[in-house]
C-alpha cells in the first residue's frame, strides 16, 4: 500500500464513542478499509526486509540512509503534481494503476532477492519507483474520503484511516521482521505482493460513480498554478510549513539510522528490529488514544513542544545503547511523540484550507514533510558516517530540543475561520458570452471613501488581498484618483475568464466578512462599482508601418 511516512495522519476517534466507528457502517469505506490496513501492514513488511536487507549489503550509514531518502524523496518531488491528478482523472482507476505499479516493485524485489541478484543500486532503485507510487497514492486516497461515507461522518472517517495505519506499524514490522529471520527477503516481499490482490480487488469491486462534467473543471497546468499561488499566499500555511520541515528535519535522524541502531548498538536480529518497528506503532496507537484528553488540557503548540521533548529524550537514550528491552520501552514512547507531532501539524494545515484547494495544499504540505525527511536522513547518514552513530544521534536531539524551543514563540494558527464558500458574489454581467479560456481578467473595484476613514481602509484593504491572492488571482494593487483622493480603485488580475469563475465560488464566509469590513468604509447609497476588462488580442497588420 503506502509507505508509513507517505501520509500525514490524524488521531484515530475515541474508542468508547461508538460514534466514531460509524463510517464501518458504510459497505464500501469499511471493505476499502480492511483492504488498506491489510494492505499498510504488507508495506511495512516489504520496508522492513528493505531495511535491514541494505545492513547485509553495506555497513555504511550512508547507504542505510539512503534507503530512507530513496523512499521519500519521490513524495518530495511528487507530492503536488499528485494532488492535482487526484482532482482530474478518475480517482478509482488512478488508485488501481498505482497498486499495479507497487505491486510491480515488490515482484523484482522478491524475483532478484530469490536469485541473490540484488545489490544497493537496485534496492535504491526499487525504492525510489515505490516512493512514486506513495508519492501518487497519498493525496489521492485521502481525496476519496469524502466519497465513501456522509458529509458528518468524515472526521471519523480521516481517524479511522490513521487508526488503520497505525493498526498496520504495530503489525507489519513486527511479523515482517520475524518472516525475514525466519524464511529470508524473498518470501517476505512475496507477502506485500499478496496484500496487493486485496487492495486492486477491493478497488475493482468498488462502485464509484463517474464524475459529473463541469464546464469550470480545472485542467492539470491551471489547478498546478492555482495551488501554487495559494500557498504563496496563505501567511497561516506558511508557518505550519515552517515548524513542521524544522520538526522534522531534526526528528528524521532517528528514523535514517534505526536500523544500525538496532543491528550494531543494541545487537539485535532482523525480528528485533521488526519488534522495534511494531513498538513505534503500538505507542502511536496508544498516543492516539490518549489524544482527545491531552488536547483537553493542553494547546497545540504545547503538544509540539513536549513530543519534541520527548522525541529527543528517545534519541540520547538509544545513543548510549540500552539494554533491548529498554529500548523497546523508548520506541513505544517515540511512537507517541511521532503520532502527536504527525496529528497536531496535520490537524493545523486541515484547519485552515478550504476545501477547494484541500488536496492540492496538503501535497504541498506532503512535500514539506518529505523533503525534510529526505535532507534529514541524507545529512545525518553523512555526519553518522563522519562522527559516528551514537554522536550523530546525540547532535540532532539536542538541534531538536532548541528548534522546539524557539519555535514554540511562533504559534500555529487556530484555524477558528468559517472557510465553508459564501457564494455572494453576484455573477459578473457582460455584454456576450466569454470564452472561459480568454484572459488574463483585469478587475477593477471603486471605493470612495472619506479621508478620515482612509488609514483603517487601506489596513483592511491589504489584509483582503491576501484573500484575492489566495483564491486565484496573481496580480494585486490600489491606485487613487489623482483629482479626487476619496476615490480609491483596488485591481487584481487573474490568468483567465474560467478561473475568475472559479473566484466567485472559492470565497468563503470568513473572506466574506473580509470584505464587509473593507466595503464598510465605502460612502454613497449604492456599493462598490465592479469592472470587468478582458484583454483584447492585436495582431499588427503586414502592411502597418512600426511604431517606431
Amino acid at each position: 500500500m503506502t509507505q508509513h511516512h507517505a501520509e500525514p495522519e490524524t488521531a484515530p476517534p475515541r474508542p468508547a464513542s461508538s460514534s466514531g466507528f460509524a463510517p464501518l457502517a458504510q459497505p464500501v469505506f469499511a471493505v476499502l478499509w480492511a483492504a488498506t490496513v491489510l494492505g499498510n501492514t504488507g508495506t511495512f513488511m516489504r520496508d522492513v526486509a528493505s531495511s535491514w536487507l541494505v545492513t547485509d549489503l553495506s555497513a555504511s550509514p550512508a547507504a542505510v540512509s539512503l534507503i530512507q531518502a530513496a523512499g521519500t524523496l519521490p513524495i518530495f518531488l511528487l507530492a503536488i503534481p499528485a494532488g492535482v491528478l487526484s482532482d482530474i482523472l478518475d480517482r478509482r482507476k488512478f488508485l488501481i494503476g498505482i497498486q499495479l505499479l507497487l505491486a510491480s516493485v515488490s515482484i523484482a524485489l522478491m524475483i532478484l532477492s530469490h536469485t541473490g541478484m540484488l545489490n544497493i543500486g537496485l534496492l535504491v532503485g526499487l525504492t525510489f519507483i515505490g516512493g512514486i507510487g506513495a508519492a501518487l497514492m497519498g493525496p489521492t486516497w485521502q481525496a476519496i474520503v469524502p466519497e465513501l461515507v456522509p458529509k458528518k461522518d468524515i472526521k471519523s472517517a480521516v481517524a479511522l484511516n490513521s487508526l488503520g495505519i497505525n493498526i498496520a506499524r504495530s503489525i507489519g514490522p513486527a511479523a515482517g521482521g520475524l518472516l525475514l529471520a525466519a524464511f529470508g527477503a524473498a518470501p517476505t516481499y512475496g507477502v506485500d505482493v499478496v496484500s496487493y490482490v486485496f487492495v486492486i480487488s477491493a478497488l475493482i469491486w468498488w462502485p464509484r460513480a463517474k464524475d459529473a462534467d463541469d464546464a469550470l473543471s480545472e485542467r492539470f497546468l491551471g489547478a498546478f498554478r492555482a495551488g501554487l499561488r495559494y500557498t504563496k499566499a496563505s501567511k497561516p500555511l506558511h508557518i505550519v510549513l515552517m515548524r513542521a520541515a524544522i520538526f522534522f528535519v531534526f526528528a528524521s535522524a532517528v528514523w535514517a539510522m534505526l536500523p544500525l541502531v538496532a543491528r550494531n548498538l543494541l545487537g539485535g536480529d532482523a525480528g528485533f528490529y521488526g519488534i522495534l518497528l511494531g513498538a513505534v506503532g503500538a505507542g502511536a496507537i496508544l498516543g492516539a488514544i490518549v489524544m482527545p484528553k491531552l488536547r483537553d488540557r493542553f494547546d497545540s503548540d504545547t503538544l509540539l513542544l513536549g513530543s519534541a521533548v520527548l522525541t529527543a529524550i528517545v534519541m540520547a537514550a538509544l545513543s548510549v545503547a540500552p539494554p533491548q528491552w529498554v529500548a523497546i520501552l523508548l520506541l513505544l514512547v517515540l511512537g507517541g511523540a511521532w503520532i502527536t507531532s504527525l496529528t497536531t501539524f496535520n490537524g493545523a494545515a486541515q484547519a485552515i484550507l478550504p476545501n477547494w484547494v484541500r488536496g492540492r495544499a496538503l501535497a504541498v504540505y506532503l512535500t514539506v514533510f518529505n523533503g525534510a525527511m529526505t535532507v534529514g536522513s541524507l545529512g545525518w547518514g553523512a555526519i553518522a558516517q563522519e562522527i559516528g552513530v551514537p554522536m550523530a544521534l546525540l547532535v540532532s536531539a539536542a538541534g531538536l530540543l532548541v528548534a522546539a524551543v524557539l519555535m514554540h514563540r511562533i504559534k500555529l494558527p487556530g484555524g477558528d475561520a468559517d472557510l465553508v464558500p459564501s457564494n455572494h458574489w453576484p455573477e459578473p454581467l457582460t455584454a456576450a458570452p466569454v470564452a472561459h479560456d480568454r484572459g488574463p481578467v483585469l478587475v477593477l473595484i471603486e471605493y470612495r471613501v472619506a479621508l478620515e476613514n482612509r488609514r483603517p481602509f487601506i489596513d483592511a484593504l491589504v489584509r483582503l488581498s491576501e484573500e484575492r491572492r489566495r483564491d486565484g488571482a496573481y496580480g494585486w494593487g490600489m491606485t487613487e484618483d489623482s483629482a479626487d483622493p476619496e476615490k480609491i480603485v483596488e485591481w487584481f488580475m487573474v490568468e483567465s475568464w474560467a478561473e475568475h469563475l472559479r473566484q466567485h465560488r472559492r470565497v468563503s464566509k470568513a473572506d466574506a466578512d473580509l470584505q464587509a469590513e473593507t466595503t464598510r468604509y465605502h460612502i454613497g447609497p449604492e456599493g462598490p462599482v465592479v469592472r470587468h476588462f478582458l484583454t483584447i488580442e492585436h495582431r499588427r497588420h503586414p502592411a502597418e508601418p512600426d511604431a517606431g
